[in-house]
């Protein structure tokens, strides 16, 4: 079972109201809403185009709303700084003529942290992702999961309140993405980060998240809030999991169904 967050009055993030138009004229978010509390592990789900990832790069400042506002803190309430947030692609971007460490080292080096501080942090970091062991290894010698630990143990070196996760195990196998859902899971137990997860996939939504936060077709709004706190790896195919998956689908796929019956309707017409 997934444990509950801490309660809090203070969301470390707060989405008010948010458009975001782009250059091309595409409409991404129209009137997104959301608030996080600090410790909560929340999955943004949603169909491709929804507008997911343009939320997190909304958060983590790469990006600026066309209009509504943007509100991340510390765990204590401080503004926002380089320190609070960490970042996980949907590609683990690595450097492939440096080794693991290095590579994890990145964020450190950009920020001139001290050589004596940064290795600690970067052996910690490798080591709460099981990669110690390929430290001195070269990115071409690694699975795609364990290029996914390296991007993770990148993110997390510099100990961020808030990690931004951008569906980062949809590229690989199932086997390989279940355990690091479970892993990841436990990282999130251990060290209380808040985490905000990117999926397109119902079971991943389910497993992992203490909330779900289900986004309509684009352009995004929130459509719909739904506690998963309850359910765990050991619920999968239980019918309080099969009966919140048929759920979300529903809530996924209904406009399109309807659309679909309507059209067929007119055709028949």
């Amino acid at each position: 079972m997934t444990p509950a967050p801490p309660t809090t009055d203070q969301p470390i993030v707060a989405l008010s109201g948010i458009v975001k138009h782009f250059a091309s004229g595409t409409l991404a978010l129209d009137g997104l809403d959301l608030k996080i509390a600090p410790g909560e592990f929340v999955s943004l789900l949603g169909p491709s185009g929804c507008g997911k990832s343009t939320a997190l790069r909304l958060i983590a400042g790469l990006a600026a709303p066309t209009s509504g506002t943007v509100e991340v803190s510390h765990h204590q309430g401080e503004a926002r700084s380089a320190k609070a947030i960490g970042f996980v692609f949907q590609e683990p971007t690595l450097m492939p003529w440096t080794r693991v460490r290095e590579n994890v080292r990145l964020p450190l080096t950009l920020t001139r942290a001290p050589a004596t501080e940064s290795d600690a942090r970067v052996e910690a970091a490798l080591a709460r992702v099981g990669l110690t062991e390929f430290a001195d290894s070269y990115p071409r010698e690694l699975s795609g999961g364990m290029k996914m630990r390296v991007s993770l143990a990148r993110a997390l070196v510099t100990d961020p309140d808030i990690l931004l996760m951008d569906e980062p195990f949809a590229a690989l196998d199932e086997i390989t993405r279940f355990r690091l859902n479970n892993d990841l899971l436990a990282l999130w137990r251990n060290l209380k980060k808040t985490v905000i997860f990117v999926t397109h996939s119902i079971d991943e939504a389910l497993l992992i998240g203490n909330r779900i936060l289900v986004l309509s077709p684009h352009p995004g709004q929130v459509k719909a809030e739904l506690n998963a706190g309850h359910l765990g790896f050991a619920d999968l195919g239980t019918q309080p999991f099969e009966l919140l998956s048929r759920r979300i689908h529903e809530l996924l796929f209904a406009d399109t169904v309807e659309t679909a019956l309507v059209n067929e309707v007119h055709r028949g017409a």
